[in-house]
């Protein structure tokens, strides 16, 4: 039999007590839930709630910062910034197909823009990254940016904007020196996020102190306010916060003699380095052929960059930095340290019969010089002499000298590519081709060929510390550190080498066609020819080879001699001898610093017969370039800035085909050439 519960009015009341507590429990746990909530938003996200709120209300558009300014020792700017109005495109704004076409037809008649250079904004748009800005125009005058400002409704995702761009006054003689700005790659921004990056008319460091300097040049943007509806619809204008500019920095460059120093090597593929002996200063360090740093920030194409990258005399390159060459007869001062280092006499007599009997090889010499000490083979430059030496003293001392005297250092200069060379000794060997060092290497070495690299900015410190007698360091910051300690080698025996090499210029020596034409002033140096390539019968790379397969031609010198003030090393590739070829721009560099009007009354001549002077010849270059190559769409798309010229492929392969050379020379006996 079934059990039914009664169900009492008691029971029925207690049930619906106890589900009335749990509810009303429930709804005070939301009521309390929804409070605490409301609170939260109200009192603790109120700054944030605050901003999103003015963020809708207020647009707020970044300024791009001022840079700083890049001045010489004497506060001239060697980069500068102009006033520039300039139309930018944000892509992802812009909508493909006819609304693109509508703006950019509106944007090519108010702008009076060329039909390839919209080609060039067309393509431009087709391959950047939606957030990346892409260039219409800059430097307009104030009409026209004015005409596109008053139209913005009609002209979704245009962005004119008024700013500041950077100026290099002097040019391509300045390009590896400063290096240049552009816009941020695609890669940065993903990276760091930073919205300034993306800025219409924002441009970053690329290469050269612009780019290792980055941090000291930026500054920090501003921001411009401006309030508007829901819709967006301009209200009005509402403070500005400016931008604070990025600092000034002074270099110990001069630049007047900078720009005279690359007008000078005129058509030459070269570069030249100056140095104040008293300090270490660097007044000039130039590389020619060079590219406009004015383009480049500007954004090249890629029919320019071509033309640059196919150049055999390598424009991409910094040539006093990146540059590798076997030093020649401008290392002889190094093997002569490291003898009197070593106890050899001065005075010594050393028969020269026109080279040196090592085994089997005949190792040749400039000439029949008969008997050499040490002052006369310093000023002939005869290889007998120090094949002589370098074998007494062992290839160990040798390169210890030459690191004395700064060849194959790594110096603590603010720029971003060095290439330090090489200074062979026999432990090295071991190391790199797994090879016993020989008495052949010895001989090369010991008059700066075999496997010996320098660069030109090295060269320059060697004349320097022979000038001094100190080891001075190069600087390019004007407020870095003095560094000049002694040498470990007393003043007389360096008094020694600076004699040999002022009778180099003013004496029976080398260079006697290079005096220095300002009365009282002497100049001391040392040429150099070095081989780059091995040919047959024993001939030398002169007039009768193709340009890329001659010597190369090199000067290292000091003046005034009785106390040097300052100290040059000019490297002219193929220049065939460096009698010949560097050693009179070396003469007129420093003709400058001592007679600014004579040097400059020297050089109106040569620049009429190159053509010229640097923007007229390379502007006729690139016409001449444009003229013979038959331009493609592509060909005028604004190139990428992933690759910048100190990286450049074609700066690379130089250098490969410098080490290739060196290899296959390490092992030939020198033939004998004209300094």
């Amino acid at each position: 039999m079934q059990y039914t519960p009664i169900v009492s009015e008691a029971t029925q009341a207690y049930s619906f007590s106890r589900r009335a507590w749990l509810l009303g429990a429930a709804q005070g746990a939301l009521g309390l839930a929804l409070a605490g909530r409301m609170g939260w938003l109200a009192v603790g996200q109120q700054d944030h709630y605050q901003l999103l709120a003015e963020s809708n209300r207020v647009n707020l558009t970044l300024m791009p910062p001022r840079r700083g300014w890049l001045v010489d020792r004497n506060g001239l700017p060697i980069a500068n910034n102009r006033t520039d109005f300039r139309v930018d495109i944000i892509p992802q704004q812009l909508k493909k197909g006819p609304e693109r076409e509508r703006v950019l037809g509106l944007l090519q008649g108010l702008l009076q823009i060329p039909s390839e250079e919209m080609t060039r904004i067309r393509l431009d748009l087709e391959h950047a990254a939606g957030f990346q800005p892409v260039k219409v125009a800059e430097k307009l005058d104030w009409e026209r940016f004015a005409a596109v400002s008053v139209r913005l409704p009609e002209l979704p995702g245009v962005q004119p904007t008024r700013g500041f761009a950077r100026h290099y006054p002097a040019g391509a003689a300045v390009a590896h020196l400063t290096g240049y700005v552009g816009t941020a790659t695609a890669e940065q921004f993903k990276e760091s996020k930073d919205q300034l990056l993306v800025t219409p008319g924002f441009k970053l460091g690329k290469d050269g102190l612009e780019k290792t300097l980055e941090d000291v040049l930026r500054g920090q943007p501003g921001a411009k306010r401006m309030e508007v509806t829901a819709r967006g619809k301009l209200v009005q204008p509402l403070a500005t916060r400016p931008d604070t500019p990025g600092r000034n920095v002074r270099l110990t460059i001069d630049a007047g003699l900078q720009e005279y120093t690359a007008r000078r090597l005129g058509t030459q593929s070269g570069s030249a380095v100056v140095i104040d002996c008293r300090t270490g200063d660097i007044l000039a360090i130039v590389s020619m052929p060079a590219y406009d740093p004015n383009s480049f920030s500007d954004g090249i194409s890629k029919l320019e960059w071509s033309m640059l990258s196919e150049d055999d005399h390598i424009p991409l390159m910094n040539k006093a930095l990146q540059g590798l060459y076997p030093p020649g007869s401008t290392f002889k001062p190094a093997t002569a340290l490291a003898g009197l280092r070593g106890g050899i006499d001065p005075d010594r007599i050393v028969n020269c019969p026109g080279g040196y009997q090592l085994g089997n090889r005949f190792f040749r010499c400039l000439g029949r010089h008969g008997g050499m000490n040490l002052h006369r083979a310093i000023a002939r430059s005869c290889n007998t002499y120090f094949y002589t030496v370098g074998r007494e003293l062992g290839m160990d001392a040798v390169a210890a000298a030459a690191r004395e005297l700064g060849l194959g250092a790594e110096y603590p200069l603010p720029f971003p590519s060095q290439r330090y060379g090489t200074i062979p000794d026999p432990a090295w060997k071991e190391r790199k081709y797994d090879q016993k060092w020989t008495q052949a290497d010895t001989l090369n070495a010991s008059i700066g060929q075999g496997y010996i690299l320098t660069s030109p900015l090295q060269l320059a410190v060697q004349a320097a510390r022979i000038a001094s007698g100190r080891k001075l360091m190069p600087r390019i910051l004007a407020d870095a550190k003095i560094v000049a300690p002694s040498l470990d080698v007393s003043p007389e025996r360096m008094q020694l080498i600076r004699a040999g090499m002022d009778e180099v210029v003013n004496g029976a020596g080398t260079a006697v066609r290079s005096r220095l034409q300002v009365e009282g002033v002497r100049m001391g140096g040392k040429t150099g020819t070095a081989q780059v390539r091995r040919i047959a019968g024993g001939a030398r790379g002169g007039v009768n080879v193709p340009w890329r397969y001659r010597d190369h031609g090199l000067f290292i010198g000091f003046a005034p001699v009785d106390d040097p003030r300052y100290a040059v090393a000019v490297v002219i590739e193929h220049g065939m001898s460096g009698s010949g070829a560097a050693a009179p721009v070396a003469r007129d560099c420093l003709t400058y610093l001592f007679d600014r009007e004579l040097a400059l009354k020297t050089l109106e001549p040569m620049e009429k017969e190159w053509g010229g002077d640097i923007a007229t010849r390379m502007a006729a270059q690139e016409a001449a370039y444009r003229a013979t190559h038959a331009v493609q769409p592509a060909a005028v798309a604004t190139k990428t800035d992933a690759e910048v010229p100190s990286e450049a492929d074609a700066v690379e392969a130089a250098t490969d085909i410098a080490n290739q050379a060196q290899i296959l020379l390490a092992d030939e006996a020198p033939t004998g050439a004209a300094d």
